[in-house]
């Protein structure tokens, strides 16, 4: 019979994002894993198998944050546009601390096309982003807060390709104030 795991699942899969944020997956070395995590070899492979399956657990779980502060963003009781640049705006990361990063786009910049399940990861968070992006804009065409000719797939698809951009903008040494000028010029033109 197999020992049940003797460290927290959930802290250590954190953990792990952490270091893949910081050095993508190729470059964070099972010891770097291994010490950031604070478990044994063979914890690592009873628990997730291998690197790889832990990554893709990682993957997984970072999606999944990232959609909930956007959600809750998008959600929040405040004017269309308003919600959308706290949407945008939230969880970016920051050049101060490398393990912020964006585990999604440096996936999709360290793997490209290259890996199925990798894809097929980042593929499914893409079309939920989408997704929560066209419903705001749409609740926002039918309030009359934006105009009812506003494409809003095409918006959708802008405001994700924004996102990833000003995430790689915070890891690059944008402040604050800078990445929401941003948002603000690009959420003008939906007005």
């Amino acid at each position: 019979m197999a020992r049940p795991a003797e460290f927290d699942r959930d802290e250590a899969v954190a953990k792990a994002i952490r270091v893949f944020a910081r050095h993508g997956y190729e470059a964070a070395s099972t010891s770097d894993l291994l010490e950031s995590m604070g478990i044994g070899r063979q914890s690592l492979y009873g628990a997730f198998g291998d690197k790889r399956r832990l990554f893709l657990e990682a993957l997984r779980r970072y999606s999944g944050g990232s959609l909930a502060q956007m959600q809750a963003a998008l959600e929040a009781n405040r004017p269309a546009l308003e919600a959308i640049e706290a949407a945008l705006l939230v969880g970016l990361g920051s050049c101060d601390d490398l393990e912020t990063g964006c585990l999604g786009v440096g996936s999709i910049v360290e793997f490209s096309r290259s890996d199925p399940e990798v894809n097929a990861l980042n593929d499914d968070a893409g079309r939920a982003v989408l997704a929560a992006f066209a419903d705001r804009l749409a609740e926002g065409v039918q309030a009359g807060e934006l105009p009812p000719s506003l494409d809003v797939e095409a918006a959708s698809r802008m405001l994700l390709t924004l996102r990833s951009g000003l995430k790689v903008a915070a890891r690059g040494g944008s402040d604050t104030e800078e990445l929401r000028r941003t948002a603000r010029l690009a959420l003008g033109g939906l007005a």
